[in-house]
């Protein structure tokens, strides 16, 4: 089992192995919690609706793509995750 040391700044580094096994980048952000005497780590996702929020900001081309090809308006789905008819996707 891996192990680390905190510094005198209460810092730790996350040894490689895990690192690579998790795919952990610089930049990552972790949650941090305890249970049972433990200190549990683990990668804090950001939530669906800003996946889908940057992914439209990002490839609006591809995401109408996906939804003639699927037969599904995902513009509109993101708009009602949005909880409007906004047309800034």
């Amino acid at each position: 089992m891996p192990t680390t040391t905190v510094s005198s700044r209460y810092q730790i580094t996350l040894p490689a192995e895990v690192r690579k096994a998790l795919g952990i980048k610089p930049g990552d952000r972790l949650e941090v919690e305890v249970e049972g005497g433990r200190i549990v780590l683990r990668l804090a996702r950001p939530p669906v609706r800003a996946l889908l929020q940057a992914l439209v900001a990002e490839e609006p081309k591809a995401v109408r793509a996906l939804g003639e090809a699927t037969g599904h308006d995902a513009l509109a789905f993101v708009r009602a995750l949005r909880g409007g008819d906004d047309d800034d996707l």
